[in-house]
């Protein structure tokens, strides 16, 4: 199983982005959680949202209303939408999630990262 991350990019403050992450591989799998992280330079990572297959969400700012967590359950790919984007929000953005397959049982896997920048 692989995570493949996109959707980041160079943005101006008070733009949006919606970033995607698709688990696949193999002939079936289901992703059971699945979370982004994010890593500023100088900074340590930090989690930014988790959902899970039943639907669950948490988000690392309950505040924080700008950011979306969903999951394409057909599509084996979870999104965060990201909207009005400060320039603290630059980071690599990081998927993570826990995918069961009939081989190899449930098992957490890392993406690779994507580069958000914010322009003010």
């Amino acid at each position: 199983v692989q995570l493949q991350a996109s959707g980041g990019g160079l943005v101006q403050a008070g733009g949006s982005l919606r970033l995607s992450c698709a688990a696949f591989g193999g002939n079936w799998l289901i992703v059971n959680t699945a979370a982004w992280h994010r890593q500023a330079p100088g900074k340590e990572r930090e989690s930014v949202a988790m959902i899970t297959k039943e639907g669950r969400i948490w988000y690392s700012d309950p505040s924080n209303d700008r950011f979306a967590i969903s999951l394409d359950k057909v599509k084996n790919t979870v999104y965060l939408q990201m909207n009005n984007l400060r320039p603290e929000d630059t980071a690599t953005y990081f998927c993570t999630a826990n995918v069961w397959t009939p081989s190899d049982g449930s098992i957490d896997y890392w993406g690779q990262g994507t580069q958000v920048t914010v322009s003010s």
